[in-house]
């Protein structure tokens, strides 16, 4: 029986190989299937022939952030693979951990966005609101991509490739100038990146299913076709939550470690593991979102019909255009 020994982390090698044989498979999986399911999904939203709705213009956003977060996983897969060695030079190490980065915070607003958008569609239905316009949702849209990017500069800034003595290789490494500057990080994360949203979309949820549960809304067409978006959303705030929770609490606790809450090496040995697991939890959140919309969003489903309906036949009328043309 192997005993912990709080002050001496030599045990622990195992785990950590363990992890890192699996991270390269599971990240170019989530890769793979997410690049796909995310352009898919996109192809929907910009290709269907009915204007856009604001519902419709937050979640083409979060499926472009979702893509380019899991577009970025195979440059980390391959330097995993090779034992943390990053090959692709700093210019490439600063862009995708920015471009990771980003997708969180991008992700977690548009959340937000569709939530309020939901609550004022079917709570406050009188209240007129240019939040309820596609034309200024794609403005706020614009200034989520920018927040997101200003709150992902320390990233840009710090990250950088540096030979690591203790593994023997050039890592791609966040190299703050001190260490409350990772402190400072872990916090605006857990607040502005998670508990801040979650308290604006718990409140617009809540509102959102008392109206729904005892039927405050007129069933007019127009609602109905709301309140099937609204159990579309309610799913993917679900999943959001049960995806990026672990993640954000190990990050606390990370915080909390820093002021050596606990004494000797096992449990920020345990921490590091646990927060590399949370991690992957968060990654594969960018995937599971469209087989969301596939499984839920039963009006997602029409208009993909409609949509890849329109280019099979354009597709079908070329070959036989072609083919006309070779026999003439």
């Amino acid at each position: 029986m192997l005993m912990l020994d709080p002050y001496n982390c030599t045990n622990y090698t195992a785990a950590w190989d363990w992890l890192s044989s699996y991270q390269p498979v599971f990240m170019v999986l989530l890769s793979v299937v997410g690049v796909v399911a995310n352009g898919l999904v996109l192809c929907v939203f910009c290709l269907q022939r009915k204007p856009c709705t604001v519902a419709d213009v937050y979640l083409g956003n979060l499926a472009a952030a979702d893509l380019v977060m899991v577009s970025c996983l195979p440059f980390w897969a391959a330097t995993i693979a090779n034992n943390y060695h990053w090959e692709f030079g700093e210019p490439i190490c600063k862009l995708v951990n920015v471009a990771i980065s980003m997708n969180y915070y991008c992700s977690v607003f548009f959340l937000v966005l569709v939530s309020v958008d939901r609550y004022l569609a079917l709570v406050r239905p009188m209240f007129q609101s240019r939040l309820r316009r596609a034309s200024w949702a794609k403005r706020i849209c614009l200034g989520i991509w920018i927040m997101g990017f200003l709150l992902s500069l320390p990233i840009l800034v710090f990250r950088r490739v540096k030979y690591v003595a203790k593994a023997g290789v050039m890592a791609c490494v966040l190299a703050y100038p001190h260490p409350d500057w990772e402190i400072q990080r872990n916090v605006t994360n857990n607040v502005v990146g998670f508990l801040l949203p979650v308290i604006v979309v718990s409140y617009c949820s809540r509102h959102i299913v008392t109206s729904l549960k005892h039927g405050q809304i007129r069933k007019t067409p127009g609602v109905r076709s709301e309140r099937k978006a609204t159990q579309l959303l309610l799913t993917v705030l679900t999943v959001f939550l049960i995806c990026w929770t672990p993640y954000q609490v190990v990050r606390f606790l990370d915080t909390l470690d820093y002021f050596q809450v606990t004494p000797g090496c096992l449990w920020g040995h345990i921490l590091d593991i646990t927060i590399q697991l949370s991690t992957y939890l968060a990654y594969a959140h960018s995937t599971i979102n469209p087989f969301l919309y596939v499984i839920v969003g039963r009006q997602f489903r029409k208009r993909a019909k409609e949509v890849f309906g329109t280019i099979q036949l354009g597709c079908l009328q070329y070959s036989l255009a072609l083919s006309n043309s070779c026999c003439n």
